[in-house]
């Protein structure tokens, strides 16, 4: 007879091994020393750090930098609270990390990057790498670096092979796809001459939208972020010479103003923007819309009309795009935030889809300019392909 337990530990070993083949390798983590002299460093004062998944084959000289989400802080109490953590400090981060979706390493789940030099920047400064305060305060020990973080983290990518590079694509992930709109130009313009360099944003198109209260809620918010992180010199000049500086941090106001092929993936019914722009919590003190924020299936005829109206506001803040090719657009009706990092929403046999087509054939079609992709969901709940976020009740409810 087999034992039970030899049995078990097959069946994990099983499993951990579908799960490597989703997944990918596992990737190790890099930290950023010489950062360290040029005061570029984390909110704790740690070095920056990224995972690097080195191309081969015919992607040897071409690089994928994405960069990962994870909001922001808008005071010293705010900023205190991530310090400790992953998103505050290089020493919490984990060592390793699995590549998936646009990082994966596989042509069946990723077949126009998969062999490209695949690079996650992880987030620590807590203002989308715009940030750069001189003074630290010795009772905090606060380090607002963001610009310098993002700088001395590309430059040692350059050192790496980055400089040789033939393909380059820009990308990232909520605060993460905001950072790849705000330093898409800075990107291009810190890349060699000739290479073929575009941006792609998930879910980094934050609008400026009242909350259900009628409060500007989130102005207010990006205003702190601003104002703590000296952010305002690091923002587009192209925005910042005609608008209060932190109207810059929102990209209808500055998308205009980039130079660089952008491609928009994002949710009409962005969760976390439903979450923490139209209905944060304290603009709901009574909770109405809990429930309806944990799974869109919960909300009442009116929660969803507010929505509907709330999907309005978002198409037309992306209007000021236009319709250049160069500029590429997946805008599903979807309630989901981040689709490109995980493997079922990025290319697998039951991915949301636009006009039949998956988000990775959108962004590989556009990025090689096989064919443009400038696409507009229709309204909720008309999407079946919608890989529909459903939270945990005990979530902390954000802003």
């Amino acid at each position: 007879m087999i034992n039970v337990r030899a049995v078990a530990w097959i069946n994990i070993l099983l499993c951990a091994l579908v799960a490597l083949k989703v997944n990918g390798v596992n990737v190790g983590i890099t930290y950023v020393e010489t950062a360290v002299a040029k005061g570029a460093v984390c909110l704790d004062g740690s070095p920056p750090a990224y995972h690097l998944d080195k191309g081969f084959g015919s992607g040897i000289n071409n690089w994928l930098v994405h960069i990962e989400g994870g909001g922001w802080c808008n005071n010293v109490t705010t900023c205190l609270a991530r310090k400790n953590t992953r998103l505050g400090s290089s020493k919490q981060m984990l060592t390793e990390i699995a590549f998936s979706g646009i990082l994966s390493n596989k042509q069946q789940f990723n077949p126009d990057f998969y062999n490209w030099n695949r690079v996650k920047v992880r987030y620590c400064d807590g203002a989308s790498f715009t940030g750069d305060v001189e003074a630290v305060d010795p009772t905090t020990n606060l380090h607002y670096r963001g610009a310098r973080v993002w700088l001395a983290v590309i430059e040692d990518l350059l050192e790496k092979g980055m400089k040789n590079a033939e393909y380059a694509l820009l990308s990232g992930c909520s605060a993460g796809g905001l950072t790849s709109i705000l330093h898409c130009d800075s990107f291009r313009a810190l890349l060699p001459m000739g290479v073929k360099v575009k941006c792609l944003a998930d879910a980094g198109y934050f609008i400026n939208a009242k909350d259900v209260s009628g409060t500007e809620h989130i102005q207010a918010f990006y205003d702190d972020v601003v104002t703590t992180h000296g952010s305002s010199k690091n923002l587009p000049a192209s925005c910042t010479s005609t608008m209060k500086p932190s109207m810059c941090f929102f990209p209808q106001y500055m998308e205009q103003g980039i130079r660089t092929p952008l491609f928009l993936l994002n949710a009409a019914y962005d969760s976390w923007q439903i979450k923490n722009i139209l209905a944060p919590g304290v603009a709901d003190p009574h909770g109405y819309w809990h429930n309806c924020k944990l799974d869109i299936k919960n909300c009442s005829p009116s929660q969803i009309q507010t929505m509907q109206g709330f999907r309005v506001e978002f198409l037309n803040a992306l209007s000021g795009l236009g319709n250049s090719s160069p500029r590429g657009m997946f805008i599903n009706s979807c309630y989901a935030h981040c689709q490109s990092e995980m493997q079922e929403t990025w290319l697998r046999d039951d991915s949301p889809v636009l006009d039949k087509t998956p988000i990775a054939k959108a962004v590989g079609d556009w990025y090689y300019d096989r064919s443009p992709f400038q696409k507009i969901d229709c309204p909720y709940p008309c999407d079946a392909t919608c890989h529909n976020r459903i939270f945990d009740p005990n979530e902390h409810p954000g802003l």
